[in-house]
């Protein structure tokens, strides 16, 4: 049975609610642990990250393993995302379901649930493949600020994937400052494009309810502008 814990700090998420002095997120470092339960036919996936609680302490993260997650949580499998940083300026829940309010401890590491994902059992969840668009169920607005850098993924069917947050996962030594030149190290399917780009206006991605998810081949994650 999943148990999460009572939301005892709603100060601390100010990035993700309708704060007045949101939190300034980007290159902010953070980490998801992304436990998968199955019942029957049927595997749901619960995305928990560390914003608003903490910036994934380095000690406790790296002593994290799999089969710590799945005791704690009572799932099948789990992935360890992260370290990551941010790209997006600011984020803001339009629900409680995004907001952070479930709380859950792995291995010491407060997180807050952000999204979930059901599939059927044997299909890829999040994140597990590349270059592959997955349906995330969260209620989000992502901004971007107008004068800031964006990093965009095109696909072959024109759909546009903007980055919201880079990975140390393959590249531990990947930095913000390498994001514009990041088309000359991703493996890019055919059909697929990098680019980047300075924003003239403020750009808001609203999910509604369901967000459009691709990673690169390094674990960079960018989500679908409708």
């Amino acid at each position: 049975m999943i148990k999460h814990h009572a939301f005892r700090h709603p100060g601390r998420l100010a990035a993700l609610a309708a704060a007045t002095h949101p939190q300034e997120l980007r290159d902010v470092r953070y980490c998801e642990v992304i436990p998968s339960v199955q019942d029957g036919p049927t595997v749901t996936t619960y995305v928990y990250n560390t914003l608003g609680y903490n910036n994934c302490p380095r000690g406790k993260w790296n002593a994290l393993t799999e089969q710590e997650v799945n005791t704690e949580f009572g799932s099948q499998k789990a992935e360890l995302n992260g370290p990551r940083h941010f790209v997006i300026d600011y984020a803001q829940a339009t629900s409680p379901a995004s907001d952070g309010s479930k709380t859950f401890t792995f291995g010491g590491i407060q997180t807050g649930l952000r999204a979930t994902l059901t599939t059927q059992a044997g299909q890829p969840t999040v994140g597990q493949q590349a270059y592959v668009p997955n349906q995330v169920a969260r209620d989000t607005i992502f901004t971007f600020l107008a004068g800031k850098p964006v990093f965009e993924l095109t696909a072959p069917d024109g759909h546009v994937y903007v980055m919201q947050s880079y990975s140390q996962i393959v590249d531990p030594r990947l930095t913000y400052r390498d994001l514009p030149r990041l088309g000359c190290v991703l493996t890019l399917p055919a059909g697929w494009s990098y680019s980047t780009k300075t924003l003239t206006a403020t750009l808001k991605l609203n999910s509604n309810g369901l967000a459009y998810v691709v990673n690169d081949n390094l674990f960079d994650s960018y989500q679908r502008m409708s």
